[in-house]
């Protein structure tokens, strides 16, 4: 699968080893960088990706759903807190609007988002309380969660939570896991 680099993104940086296992900065372009690539091959050279042929590469221009947020859910909120603000020096904006069904609502806090240099970052929170399963989740925007909750289950996917509205945020969340089990998460406005 080849990424692509944001539109707002400044400069490319390698995303990921190329599928000729060099270093250069693997994008959803028709033509090489500017510079070149790595391996020697001029500007405007085609990129050798699973999207390019003989005619060169073709523009990847649906990505899907994007990762919108990521929770941090334990049954000891303060204590992960504490934990992540020594690990990585987090800050946290302490109750904030959460469904009851993800965490206890007054046990709830968002991360104050730190930025890479392209401004690039999602945001996430902490919460949960007795109760809750100890987890981490991230969420992937939809425009409609019930509908994609209903498409992870054709799919293979066990719904485990939702749809919930978190009254104060107007976000709608929902669980499932997918057929390996693994728990994701899904968000919107409906």
């Amino acid at each position: 699968m080849l990424l692509a680099r944001p539109h707002h993104a400044r400069a490319p940086r390698p995303l990921r080893t190329s599928p000729n296992g060099d270093d250069r900065t693997v994008e959803a372009i028709e033509h090489a960088p500017l510079g070149g690539w790595s391996d020697g091959r001029p500007p405007g050279a085609p990129n050798a990706g699973p999207n390019c042929g003989a005619a060169g590469c073709r523009r990847v221009t649906d990505l899907g759903q994007p990762v919108v947020h990521f929770d941090i859910i334990g049954d000891n909120p303060a204590e992960l807190r504490a934990y992540y603000a020594q690990l990585f020096g987090w800050a946290f904006q302490d109750n904030a609007p959460v469904a009851p069904e993800v965490s206890r609502t007054d046990s709830y806090s968002f991360i104050d988002r730190i930025a890479t240099d392209d401004g690039s970052g999602i945001p996430g929170g902490i919460g949960g309380g007795s109760g809750f399963r100890n987890h981490a989740i991230f969420y992937v925007g939809v425009p409609d969660v019930e509908a994609a909750l209903r498409e992870a289950e054709s799919l293979g996917g066990t719904r485990v939570m939702g749809p919930a509205r978190n009254e104060r945020g107007g976000v709608v969340v929902g669980h499932f896991t997918d057929p390996a089990g693994n728990l994701i998460g899904v968000a919107g406005p409906t």
